[in-house]
């Protein structure tokens, strides 16, 4: 047992926004360090230059800050992040790697290998002909050493790969699923550096865990396959192994494997059931990026674009990322409680437990082996339990937040008092933040935007009866016109004393009638809240354009 201060690491590549996936690996990096007094390192493993960008990083940045999983050293970013083992980009780090794969070469631990892409690509169509297995020949190795030299002053282009021992297995010893075994064969020579010069991530990752002092690397069983790689790698440097730890794979309700394309397949399949051929108009796509996006399966649109097509169609995508959940509304304590769930156990019957609960209880001997389902409703109910466990006070702080990043209009629709009204009266029937807004649009609206489509609540609300809910709208309108103050108590008393005459004593009466002609729909927070909100002027507005529309709307009701 190593008695070397805990570290952990989580060390994503920037290619956009953290997945569940990842971010539950840094949840359990996290809790493990500050579990055992230890630190949390990030760091971004950008050697892949396709697959990375500046402002994938800072998604990531931001998702794991929104989180709390504040890291101790790694990139710094308001004010979270540095340390002395830096850098903590890899690309920033080529220097230091640059001896540890001189030693492997001088040693005889690895080589370098001149084939083409071209010549690579034709070794593997012959493999698949033949119907066996490619693997690669060595054929660099029959070069003699003035050879390499001369093609390596040339400046041939090559790469360099780690030589594997034919004659003995590798042996892994994981904290979560005991022995890992290969036999000896069934490992390639594998690539340590590429043609550019860029280490690959197998050898990157070894040297940077090593030097930076890495004790223990918890990750998804995805990376399993790696570690035998980087036992390998480890051995010959000559650094101590950390300890493993691969916790299982998370998977959608019909075990499938919850993934980022989850959102492409949806919308993809969506286009071809509407034979779309050119984006819809609203979309922000060309039709140049429609023509590769459709050419291409694998390629995925961004997400922003992914976005706002999903709007334009009237679909809503699966959250896969952590940005989806924030922006769905969902609490980061809520959702750090539900990912710890996934694949490891507290015991007994706890399930809802904040991130002080989580670092006490948390330990690698807790983790299951079994794979992970995600469950949304258990999610939306955690949810829903976290909202209506909240103060009054407290939410409108959250839901202010909220809007301030995803809804900003609904804050410069409202006064404050007026925006207290509408988050309280919403905070009993919501279970997430995006619920108020998605329910409540009419509040920032224009009196001219409010249709009535006839649907059958509404169909219900305004034309049925006798006298039906146009006959009591106009009844009421000049009554609620003249109302001072314009406030709940007073407007409750308005309506109620004139539903006790008019509509024996039946509230829903009148109630149901103006909140479709106010709102366009049949719900709305409770109707004395959502007059005030909405202010004398646009009650008025949009009552006097419902009665305007009466003869349509009597019409298309028959």
């Amino acid at each position: 047992m190593s008695t070397l201060p805990t570290r952990t690491r989580f060390a994503p590549s920037p290619s956009g926004h953290l997945h569940v996936g990842g971010a539950r690996s840094a949840l359990f990096c996290w809790a493990f360090a500050k579990g055992h007094n230890g630190q949390f390192l990030l760091r971004i493993e950008d050697t892949d230059q396709k697959r990375s960008s500046d402002a994938a990083s800072t998604g990531f940045l931001e998702d794991l800050a929104w989180l709390g999983l504040d890291w101790d050293e790694g990139p710094q970013w308001h004010g979270r992040g540095g340390g002395d083992t830096g850098p903590y980009y890899q690309s920033q780090r080529l220097d230091i790697y640059e001896p540890f794969m001189q030693q492997l070469l001088d040693s005889g631990a690895a080589y370098r290998a001149f084939e083409t892409t071209e010549e690579l690509g034709a070794a593997r169509k012959l493999a698949r002909a033949e119907k066996r297995a490619y693997r690669y020949d060595r054929a660099a190795l029959e070069l003699d050493p003035d050879t390499v030299e001369r093609f390596v002053a040339e400046g041939r282009p090559h790469v360099v790969r780690f030589k594997v021992p034919d004659d003995e297995p590798i042996v892994v010893q994981d904290a979560v699923l005991g022995e890992v075994r290969l036999e000896p064969g069934e490992l390639e020579d594998f690539v340590i550096r590429k043609a550019d010069g860029y280490p690959t991530y197998h050898f990157a990752v070894v040297v940077d865990d090593a030097l930076m002092g890495v004790t223990h690397v918890i990750r998804g069983q995805e990376h399993l396959a790696n570690a035998s790689k980087h036992a390998l790698l480890i051995d010959a440097i000559g650094f101590d192994r950390p300890v493993w730890a691969h916790v299982s794979l998370i998977f959608n309700p019909d075990g499938s494997k919850m993934s980022k394309r989850d959102k492409d397949k949806m919308l993809r399949a969506e286009v071809k059931s509407r034979g779309l051929d050119s984006p819809p108009e609203g979309c922000g796509i060309s039709q140049e990026q429609w023509a590769n996006w459709l050419a291409d399966k694998k390629s995925q649109l961004e997400t922003s674009a992914a976005a706002s097509l999903a709007g334009v169609l009237s679909i809503t995508l699966p959250e896969i990322n952590v940005d989806d959940f924030r922006r769905a509304g969902y609490l980061p304590e809520v959702l750090v409680n539900y990912l710890s769930l996934l694949g490891w156990s507290p015991g007994g019957d706890r399930e809802q437990f904040d991130r002080s609960f989580l670092v006490e209880q948390f330990g690698l001997d807790r983790i299951v082996k079994s794979p992970a389902k995600f469950d949304r409703s258990k999610l939306l109910a955690f949810n829903l339990d976290a909202i209506q466990a909240m103060d009054d006070d407290q939410f409108v702080v959250r839901l202010q937040a909220f809007c301030q990043d995803f809804e900003p209009e609904f804050l410069e629709a409202m006064s404050t008092h007026q925006f207290k009204l509408f988050a309280l009266s919403n905070k009993e029937r919501s279970k997430t933040l995006r619920d108020p807004m998605d329910s409540g649009w009419f509040f920032v609206q224009s009196d001219e935007q409010i249709e009535w489509p006839m649907t059958k609540a509404i169909r219900k609300a305004l034309c049925k009866g006798e006298p039906n809910g146009f006959d009591r709208l106009a009844a009421i309108r000049d009554l609620l016109a003249a109302a001072e103050p314009w406030d709940p108590a007073h407007l409750e008393e308005i309506l109620s004393t004139w539903a006790e005459t008019n509509c024996e004593g039946n509230l829903g009466k009148i109630a149901q009638p103006i909140r479709v002609a106010v709102s366009g729909g049949p719900v709305s927070p409770p109707i004395f809240d959502t007059l005030e909100i909405l202010g004398k002027k646009a009650v008025i507005s949009r009552i006097d354009r419902c009665l305007a529309n009466r003869e349509n709307a009597m019409e298309a009701s028959l």
